[in-house]
């Protein structure tokens, strides 16, 4: 799934349906949408579902009546609703390495020894930029959304911060982040330490009903974590 597909990170979920034309006389109750069209509406409409309190069970019916179809339409683009929570963390998947690996990829360049820990405070500070202006992702990313739904989808989002701490201690060995004097093991402590640190802001954000933001007190928080 491309960026195309959802809403940008800087970008709030919203509807693609058409809209009428000022001063039209006369409209078309619903214009047919285009090929794959159906299955954006689809999962904005359940991320966006998502960002409600008491939503981490959304059931098919109650997503149809958003969408104001019926379930049986639902089923014609997704085979089941764990379908529907793969494409999300397609989204998310993408969203994040995609931006990961610029990151990674201008640190490259660099040949200060700062590189490696200005790379992983770069890459901490964009997930949770990313969490905080996608909040209904965060129910997934935290797994509340996927309580009740099938194991593979939590095994994948362990995958995903899984990656997340290998990128990151990649990044602190490179440059002066882990250089000679430093033992390659204190990468891996403070890679594991930055992810238990997101997971536990996604966490929190989500629980409090999106009203404590990721991000607070962030750079002095990182400062800390990457002396």
């Amino acid at each position: 799934m491309s960026d195309a597909d959802l809403p940008s990170a800087a970008e709030p979920p919203a509807t693609d349906a058409p809209e009428l034309e000022a001063g039209a006389e006369a409209a078309p109750a619903r214009k047919r949408p285009k090929p794959g069209e159906r299955r954006i509406q689809i999962l904005q409409a359940l991320a966006s579902m998502l960002e409600q309190p008491g939503a981490e069970r959304i059931t098919t019916a109650a997503l149809a009546a958003r969408l104001e179809v019926s379930e049986a339409a639902l089923y014609r683009h997704f085979a089941s609703k764990a379908q529907m929570f793969e494409g999300l963390i397609e989204f998310i998947e993408q969203s994040v390495f995609t931006l990961a690996n610029q990151i990674a990829e201008r640190e490259s360049q660099a040949t200060d020894p700062s590189a490696g820990l200005r790379q992983a405070a770069a890459v901490v500070t964009m997930l949770l930029q990313f969490a905080e202006k996608n909040p209904g992702m965060v129910r997934v990313m935290v797994g509340d959304a996927l309580v009740y739904e099938n194991e593979r989808l939590q095994q994948r989002m362990n995958q995903f911060f899984d990656k997340i701490e290998t990128l990151l201690k990649q990044g602190l060995r490179f440059g002066g982040a882990a250089d000679a004097s430093t033992p390659s093991a204190d990468a891996q402590v403070q890679a594991s330490v930055l992810t238990a640190f997101v997971v536990g802001r996604l966490q929190r954000f989500a629980r409090s009903g999106f009203r404590r933001p990721p991000t607070e007190f962030l750079d002095d928080s990182l400062a800390q974590m990457l002396r």
